[in-house]
């Protein structure tokens, strides 16, 4: 039987004294007595606390006897090793990591970037900032010099932290020389960088700026520093993380420190039912929130062994992967995009793999990031034979604003929904005029404030820019920038982002229903939604799509099983004009697919080379698929095709 209705109904009945009490799950230095909402319905949780998260993830634990116990598992794929660090083993490396930025002139406050692959390194150089009460920005690893530059400038921080290089399946992706340039191109220049040699691919340092990672290990080593926990107040900034793809002024969400700490730590046990001595992982990458939340501050906050992995699904060597590091860590609970789960499932559609690994550890598996589309969950339960739950977040709320919640019990699973809204986020469907919408229909999806802990509640030194992009449009609510609806019993679908709605004669219509149509076809692994310009209509649906490995059926014979799903599962009004097999998406490198960029080429506008795609070749590829067809001028004029 689960509590999840008991525990939102409390939240509802008493939102700060639900959160007073969880706050008493974590380890204040000045405990909390009052959390502020100013008029705006702006939170200050626990505005008189103080603490430190680097000691709620680390130090309380070696304190409480559990030093021995697994605290980070490297897994890395790609070079065939891995190696596990326990609390007390991580705690010497904080400290030691600690010492070398203060020794750079690092104190509370001051700003650190950390531009790094997925290694242990990068989560210590993170746990040693918050240590010391500094800011971190973590980049993602081997990001183009121009974003590298925007965000140094933004950010100004004291001191970079990067590594020579990152490796992916069959490549080595030098970072030094695209952080050489950023610098060059900032106006704010960093007083030091710290680079972590990698021998895969060594990197020249420069005199008066550079410094070796090991040389100031060991110069730690011999000083003998170990600094201790700094203490910061509730509502200091613990990290700035930057939205993807920014364009303009950046959009820096900041992570108040107390809140954050409370959030995590209750999601920990009562979203995802994990707890200390269990093994979590995140298949993320530490430069998205989901790293931040669920690789490295979630699970140590918990007190359970958090898995870094340097690897993909597929390729790395084979679509097995995953099953072998779930098998080989003893991993408990799994949090991975549908993205991967598409991967895999074309590479092995009868789902043969996991039969050849002891996956008996394996409780659930928690999809996120986008839509999951009922098929790929169905073939994960039944290949797997575990839960398949949705949550559904962002950037700037840190951590679930859905899901179907293991902690609490979980509830029915309706496939196509992200499931229930968590305690703290009063979900609200709006029509164009701002007024909640019926239920069933289709409108903007909005929080009512105040947003809970661990949310944003602005942006870094652009709190105008917060308010415009947030709060503006409907008046007392965040603006999440999503579209969908909810359901009789309370479920939330969420469909697309709110300018993936096309609009066909008249019709709103939701890409993301198309899409979810279309992946009920088996042979169809993954596939990509658009609205393009019609002269008679305004807007068309336009299909991109991959065939699964091992169809036997020709493109022709695919695409009209995915006409006639969609005539029949949402009507002749959604038919796409056009259905094109290609053999690969443009995708992000956290596996979101560039649905913006596929439009913008098939509709002729302006489009440039996103900042987070993952091969930028696969855009040719796009093009001339649809030039093949007379994109984008030929549906432009004639309709269809």
């Amino acid at each position: 039987m689960s509590n999840y209705r008991t525990t939102y109904d409390a939240w509802m009945a008493d939102p700060l004294g639900f959160w007073a009490a969880a706050a008493t799950a974590v380890d204040w230095i000045a405990s909390p007595t009052e959390s502020v909402v100013d008029p705006q319905g702006l939170a200050s949780w626990f505005a008189d606390g103080t603490c430190n998260v680097c000691w709620n993830a680390v130090d309380r634990h070696v304190v409480a006897g559990r030093g021995n116990e697994a605290a980070l598992i490297y897994d890395s794929a790609i070079l065939g090793i891995s190696k596990t660090l326990t609390f007390s083993q991580l705690l010497d490396a904080v400290e030691l990591f600690a010492s070398v930025l203060r020794s750079h002139g690092v104190a509370k406050g001051d700003r650190v970037i950390i531009y790094m692959p997925m290694i242990p390194e990068a989560v210590i150089a993170m746990l040693a900032c918050a240590r010391l009460g500094a800011v971190h920005s973590v980049v993602f690893g081997g990001f183009a010099a121009h974003e590298l530059t925007v965000r140094i400038d933004d950010a100004e921080p004291k001191v970079v932290v990067s590594a020579s290089c990152g490796l992916e399946p069959n490549r080595i992706i030098a970072y030094k020389p695209l952080l050489d340039e950023a610098i060059a191109n900032s106006r704010h220049k960093p007083e030091a960088v710290i680079v972590l040699q990698r021998p895969q691919l060594l990197c020249e340092l420069r005199p008066e700026r550079d410094y070796d990672w090991n040389a100031e290990w060991s110069a730690a080593i011999t000083r003998g520093d170990r600094p201790e926990c700094v203490e910061v107040r509730s509502t200091d900034p613990l990290y700035i993380l930057y939205t993807s793809g920014t364009t303009g002024k950046p959009k820096g969400v900041v992570r108040q420190q107390g809140g954050y700490m409370v959030a995590l730590v209750w999601s920990m046990k009562n979203v995802f039912g994990i707890g200390a001595g269990d093994v979590y992982w995140a298949a993320s990458d530490l430069g998205w929130v989901v790293g931040h939340s669920y690789i490295t501050y979630g699970p140590l906050l918990a007190g359970c062994a958090t898995v870094i992995f340097e690897g993909k699904p597929v390729g790395t060597p084979d679509a097995s992967t995953f099953w072998r590091v779930i098998s080989q860590h003893k991993v408990n609970l799994l949090f991975t995009a549908p993205t991967a789960l598409r991967a895999i499932r074309k590479e092995d559609a009868g789902g043969v793999l996991p039969q050849k690994f002891d996956l008996s550890s394996l409780r659930a598996i928690y999809i996120g990031g986008e839509r999951g589309d009922p098929s790929v969950i169905k073939w994960a339960e039944s290949a797997l034979d575990v839960p398949v739950l949705d949550n559904w977040w962002q950037t700037e709320t840190g951590w679930p604003m859905t899901a179907n919640p293991s902690g609490l019990g979980t509830i029915e699973v309706k496939y196509g929904s992200a499931a229930v809204p968590m305690p703290g986020y009063d979900i609200q469907i709006l029509d164009a005029e701002g007024e909640p919408a019926p239920i069933g229909e289709t409108g903007s999806i909005a929080v009512k404030l105040p947003l809970p802990p661990g949310a944003l509640q602005t942006l870094w030194n652009n709190h105008g820019g917060f308010e415009e992009s947030y709060l503006t449009e409907f008046p007392g609510y965040y603006k999440t920038g999503d579209a969908g609806y909810i359901d009789q019993d309370g479920y939330v679908f969420i469909m697309s982002r709110t300018d993936d709605i096309i609009n066909v004669a008249g019709h709103r219509l939701s890409t993301g229903s198309i899409e979810e149509a279309i992946s009920t076809v088996d042979q169809i692994a993954e596939c990509a939604v658009v609205g393009v310009a019609d002269g008679i209509k305004g807007e068309v649906p336009l299909v991109l799509f991959v065939v699964s490995d091992g169809a036997s059926a020709k493109s022709a014979e695919i695409s009209a099983l995915a006409t006639s799903a969609v005539r029949s599962r949402i009507g002749s009004i959604a038919t796409p004009k056009i259905i094109l097999s290609i053999s690969r998406l443009p995708k992000t490198r956290s596996g979101k697919i560039l649905r913006s960029t596929i439009r913008k080429i098939a509709n002729g506008e302006p489009w440039t080379i996103p900042p987070t795609i993952e091969d930028p070749s696969v855009l040719d590829e796009v093009s001339a698929a649809l030039a093949g067809v007379g994109l984008p001028e030929k549906l432009g004029t004639e309709g269809e095709i």
